[in-house]
Formats: C-alpha cells, sequence, structure tokens
C-alpha cells in the first residue's frame, strides 16, 4: 500500500499502545505494515487495516521499502530495534521512553546521525492542546513568569507493563512537559519511589530544579483508583490549571478566571502527523532525539536519587 502522499510507514508491536498508532497511521494515509512476534495478532490487525503482516522484522525491512517505522515494542528492545531499522535506511519513531538507558540513547543518536535519518520518540503530552496552550501563554509572558509547575499522573497499575517502573513509564512524560514548559532543563533532581504491587516501582515523587529557583514537582503513581492527569503552572501573576484528559485549561488571576473553549484534538493523530510531515521535509520534528535522551537521563538521576537519598546534579546538554 503506497499513500498519497508516497509514504510508506509501519508499526513494530501492537501488543499494547501500538494498536494506537496503526490505526492514526491508516488514518493518515500511510500505513503500509505491522509486524509483531505474535504472527495471528499482526495478521488479524494489517487484515483490518489493509496492510501488509509479518513476524520478522527482518524479512519486513527487507522486503517493504519504509520510509518509516513506529518502534512500539517493550522498552528493553527499543534500542536494538531502532537501531536495526535506521540501519536499513528508515527514519524511525520510538514509543517513550527511547530507552531506559542515556548510553543506549546516545547509540540511537549516533546511528541516526550517520544514516542522516530523523529520530524521535513518542512524548505525546507536547501535543496535547492544554500543553501546547499553556506554552504559548508562558512564552507570551500573559500572566508573568513560571515558577513552579505541579503534575498530577495516577491511576491503577496497567498490566501490560512488566519491564520498567513507573518513572519510566509515566512520569517521563511530565519530565518532558516540564522542561517544554519552562524552556530549559533541570540542573538538580531529588525522587523518592517505592513499591508496593510491582517489581519495580510504582509510585514516585520527582522534584527537579532549573535555573532561576524554578522547580517542577511531578507525583505519579499506580494505586489511585480514579484516573488523574493534571498539571498546575504558578507564574508570578496568575495560575495556569489543565487536565490533560479534557484538554481543558484554567486560568485564575487577579479577581477573573478564564476557561478558553477549543475544539478536542487526538494528541497521537497530531504527534503521528509531526512525524510523517517531517519525513516528507514540510516541517521540523518536535521532540528531538536529544530531548528525549535528556528526558531519560533525568529519570536515571530520579531512580538513583531515590536509591541513595540524596539529590542528583545534572549538567544536561
Amino acid at each position: 500500500m503506497v499513500s498519497a502522499n508516497g509514504l510508506k510507514v509501519a508499526v513494530v508491536g501492537v501488543g499494547g499502545w501500538g494498536k494506537n498508532h496503526a490505526r492514526v497511521l491508516k488514518d493518515l494515509g500511510c500505513l503500509a505494515a505491522i509486524c509483531d512476534l505474535d504472527a495471528a495478532r499482526a495478521k488479524e490487525l494489517a487484515g483490518k487495516y489493509g496492510a501488509q503482516s509479518y513476524s520478522s522484522l527482518d524479512e519486513m525491512l527487507d522486503k517493504e521499502g519504509l520510509d518509516g517505522c513506529l518502534v512500539c515494542t517493550p522498552t528493553k528492545t527499543h534500542a536494538i530495534v531502532a537501531k536495526k531499522v535506521m540501519e536499513h535506511g528508515v527514519n524511525a519513531f520510538v514509543e517513550k521512553p527511547m530507552s531506559f538507558s542515556s548510553k543506549e540513547c546516545e547509540e540511537m543518536m549516533q546511528v541516526a546521525e550517520k544514516k542522516k535519518l530523523i529520530l524521535t520518540s513518542g512524548y505525546v503530552e507536547r501535543f496535547n492542546p492544554a500543553v501546547s496552550d499553556t506554552k504559548k501563554l508562558i512564552e507570551g509572558k500573559m500572566y508573568g513568569d513560571p515558577l513552579m509547575i505541579e503534575f498530577h499522573r495516577e491511576n491503577r497499575m496497567p498490566l501490560h507493563i512488566q519491564d520498567v517502573g513507573i518513572i519510566y513509564d509515566t512520569s517521563v512524560h511530565d519530565i518532558d512537559a516540564a522542561m517544554f514548559l519552562f524552556g530549559s532543563r533541570p540542573h538538580v533532581v531529588f525522587a523518592r519511589a517505592g513499591k508496593h504491587h510491582h517489581q519495580f516501582e510504582d509510585f514516585a515523587t520527582i522534584m527537579l530544579g532549573f535555573e532561576g529557583q524554578k522547580v517542577a514537582i511531578i507525583a505519579s503513581n499506580w494505586h489511585t483508583p480514579k484516573k488523574v492527569r493534571t498539571f498546575s503552572a504558578v507564574c508570578t501573576d496568575g495560575i495556569i490549571t489543565g487536565d490533560f484528559l479534557t484538554q481543558e485549561i484554567k486560568i485564575d488571576h487577579a479577581d477573573a478566571t478564564i476557561t478558553p473553549r477549543r475544539q478536542f484534538q487526538e494528541p497521537l493523530t497530531l504527534e503521528l502527523k509531526n512525524f510523517t510531515e517531517a519525513i516528507a521535509g514540510k516541517t521540523n520534528i518536535v521532540v528531538t532525539a536529544s530531548d528525549a535522551t535528556n528526558v531519560t537521563r533525568v529519570a536515571e538521576a530520579a531512580i538513583l536519587s531515590s536509591n541513595t537519598g540524596s539529590p542528583v546534579y545534572l549538567d544536561l546538554k
């Protein structure tokens, strides 16, 4: 299958979130193939969306002549799959986190640079209208300078997450959002985390310190019965609160409360549209490989801080 714009994109791994990527690529008109170790699963989904199915990554890369590939496999396999994809000259979108190892992230970046390919990672909240609207308000200094951003991302433990804990699976979204909204990188990380039901940590609180006394506080857990995805940005002249799920933001300043209205948009569609348009040379990629690598470095520091009880100081490029 070749889309109207001539792009052929595949999804590797459709056991979890990858099914949604396949659906969106079909809607964008560029889904060429689906690959999964479970051949029956790949065949079923490929049949639904009119794509080719494979259970062998090598076979798919050899046969399909792809322009892009989405790597939605378990985190521990991201690096080996993404490097193989790029060695075949194919642009790579790697679900978050790009890797649990910053060393592996650097290796992936080296391959992408050598091959002159796009390498990005799935920090989908960058494309959430609640976040992008807040970013515009902060950049325009509509309510003064940002001082503190607090994130809450809570719900019951997802059963399919087995190879990482909540910091790499969940907190990374807000680590990325904090750096995006502040427009800078933290120089110190302090965290406390623990585990109750999971083999890795299933609750965590992370504090990120930025220049100018700015701070981000990230609270994540897999114990809250009700799904919560919220943030609050305290600025010198007002507070912006947002909900990742409803995409609504509310601004409290002076004696007024403002609730802007806009049309709901699926962040995943906006994210994959950015990837495909960047492949086609129509736009720049929003989440760079360097951005994704820095998120992993901060996550590594958070786990180290929690294990040692001490702050970890960083010098992120």
